[in-house]
């Protein structure tokens, strides 16, 4: 098959401390934070193992081929580098060393509002994206009314993008990157900040792409979004390549790693999430009492601490349970069952304990959600992030017979530390 992007011995290092991101919009942020004694918004962060002195190689030797309507799933934890080398795929910034060989034009969505001008409407901004892509203006206009369709805001289309929502930026950006028939469509954890399906809506169409013969390389930490849509994926760890293959293969010798699936505790502190949340209340740490491996009909209990800048009333707690490459199997919220909770300012801690777990034994994901009782506003919604394998017990039925839809078992929420029911 032809090779669409080829990566031979790929190198990207930074100079700590010193400005020089490769662009210039970048270098003049990270100057006028330093200006006014802020922190850099451009800073790397990158592993111990990645840093020779003052020297920060958040690639190293990268090397791999993509063949031509492949889909590549690219994962790792944070500061692996794999954003890193989606930008140079971009033509975003440069490689210190190597050499990336490309067929095809190239679109990418790295981060809300890529290519997009603030002072340009939707609509302007469409087919400026379009030009940017080599497209006619009249290729851009056969495609426009479907652009438009599935970012689901005409009503916005003729609004400038500076007043659009971080969620409308994505919507539209998604839809302009993956319609206007790029032959290489590249995805950051970007689809975070859309709410779930809107997120189910884009891996659907990435899907379509590639049954058309088109290349996708995409970047996530959900690896049931990753099992379900990638056909191979890659695994980068301090800015190397540590496994490269069939994507189950890849995706358990991640999940295995030592700082993801033999720790108990979780810091999800700075995990990828929506944005533009409102006040300040974050999830900071999970805690999986029973470890990641569980047993089918065991208890199952469930620790996490919340910050918040403010004291919150009427607050639901809600922890979802999805299937790896699948849809929602099951929910817990504390409200079905008549509770809501009082959040303090500062830190809490809360538990969620389930007298039985009954799940077929697999691998699942978890989604925690922090919000008001009436659903109006999320407060924190951590999707996909944590990962549990249910194991056969002595009490594993033959077969488990689920009723259609998502299952509400009993499950008990309770304060552990800080907290005082609504």
């Amino acid at each position: 098959m032809t090779t669409a992007i080829s990566i031979q011995n790929v190198s990207k290092a930074y100079r700590l401390g010193v400005i020089g991101h490769g662009t210039l919009r970048e270098d003049l942020q990270s100057w006028w934070a330093r200006v006014r004694g802020k922190e850099d918004p451009n800073r790397i962060i990158g592993s111990k193992e990645a840093i020779e002195g003052d020297t920060l190689w958040a690639l190293r030797d990268v090397s791999f081929d993509v063949e031509q309507g492949s889909v590549w799933g690219i994962i790792g934890a944070n500061g692996a580098g794999k954003s890193t080398l989606l930008k140079i795929l971009s033509r975003v910034t440069a490689p210190t060393s190597g050499q990336i060989k490309v067929r095809g034009r190239v679109a990418s969505l790295l981060e809300v509002g890529t290519g997009f001008h603030p002072e340009l409407t939707g609509r302007e901004n469409i087919f400026l994206n379009g030009a940017i892509l080599g497209m006619t203006k009249a290729e851009v206009r056969k495609k426009f009314d479907e652009i438009v369709a599935f970012s689901e805001i005409e009503k916005f289309i003729d609004t400038p993008v500076k007043r659009y929502s971080s969620g409308m930026y994505v919507r539209l950006a998604f839809a302009v990157a993956a319609h206007l028939d790029p032959e290489i469509l590249v995805v950051d954890e970007v689809l975070a900040v859309g709410d779930a399906a809107f997120q189910k809506k884009c891996l659907g169409k990435m899907g379509a792409v590639a049954k058309e013969g088109r290349t996708v390389l995409f970047v996530s930490h959900n690896m049931g979004a990753v099992r379900g849509l990638t056909h191979r994926a890659v695994l980068l760890e301090h800015g190397h390549v540590v496994m490269e293959g069939e994507k189950n293969a890849v995706i358990q010798r991640y999940l295995q790693g030592a700082q993801i699936e033999n720790s108990q505790h979780l810091d999800v502190s700075d995990r990828p999430r929506r944005k533009n949340m409102g006040i300040t209340c974050r999830l900071t740490e999970v805690v999986l009492n029973e470890g990641r491996e569980v047993l089918h009909g065991d208890p199952f209990v469930l620790d996490f601490t919340l910050r918040s800048d403010v004291a919150l009333d009427d607050v639901a707690f809600g922890v979802g349970v999805s299937a790896l490459g699948g849809g929602r199997l099951l929910s817990w919220d504390c409200e079905t069952v008549g509770r809501t909770l009082s959040v303090p300012k500062g830190t809490s801690t809360w538990r969620m304990s389930v007298p039985e777990l009954e799940l077929q034994p697999s691998w699942y994901t978890l989604d925690l959600a922090v919000r008001s009782s009436n659903g109006s506003h999320y407060y924190d919604n951590l999707s996909g992030e944590c990962q549990v394998h249910v194991l056969p017990g002595p009490k594993t039925p033959a077969v488990l017979v689920r009723s259609d839809g998502q299952m509400r078992p009993k499950a008990e929420w309770m304060a552990m530390r800080g907290g005082l029911p609504g």
